[in-house]
């Protein structure tokens, strides 16, 4: 049996153009950072053992919105986020700290090539922190906890025969308030982390 692999990348929701993307304001910015744009966002192969001829990079604007955790998916978005970047980063355009008892949602519409009929269509993220719910064209696929490990959902039962297909996600993380495992994640950062 044939896989085909769409890949999302996250570090860790598209009707907007690449020109009305940029990154929310920083007092310090890198030489690479500063080429960063939607339609380079992270564009290659991301793991080489997985290695498929038949892929597609879900990489770019999708759209977001932030709201209290346990609320339904919102019926309008606050705007345009560069995946894979954290929400809390510039690059991602939003630069917003997200508190343990809020969710952020993404959502992004994509076309299934039609060479790719009758194949089995994962949807494989590399990370998402941590805890996320996916749904496709508006049916639950599924959910998945922890912050750095790859995962991976056969969305074929969930798509339609042709057209828009719509990926929707909430994504939970409760930093320093859960009892997840976690790294230097808190929410009031303080102190001297890496070397001095």
């Amino acid at each position: 049996m044939k896989h085909t692999h769409l890949f999302f990348l996250l570090f860790v929701a598209l009707n907007s153009t690449a020109q009305e993307w940029k990154p929310a304001k920083v007092s310090l910015t890198t030489v690479w950072g500063e080429k960063v744009r939607p339609e380079n966002a992270w564009t290659e192969y991301p793991r080489p053992q997985m290695q498929r001829k038949e892929w597609t990079n879900l990489n770019g604007l999708w759209k977001y919105a932030i709201l209290e955790k346990g609320k339904q998916a919102p019926a309008s978005f606050d705007g345009d986020i560069l995946v894979p970047f954290c929400v809390e980063s510039s690059l991602s355009g939003v630069g917003k700290a997200l508190l343990p008892t809020q969710e952020l949602w993404y959502k992004r519409t994509f076309r299934i090539p039609v060479a790719w009929t009758g194949k089995e269509i994962l949807l494989h993220f590399d990370a998402v922190d941590w805890e996320t719910t996916l749904w496709v064209n508006g049916k639950r696929v599924g959910g998945h906890k922890g912050g750095s490990d790859p995962f991976s959902f056969n969305i074929s039962p969930f798509l339609k025969k042709s057209g828009d297909q719509e990926i929707v996600m909430s994504v939970w993380d409760p930093t320093d308030s859960g009892l997840q495992a976690r790294g230097k994640q808190v929410l009031d950062p303080k102190g001297i982390w890496y070397t001095a």
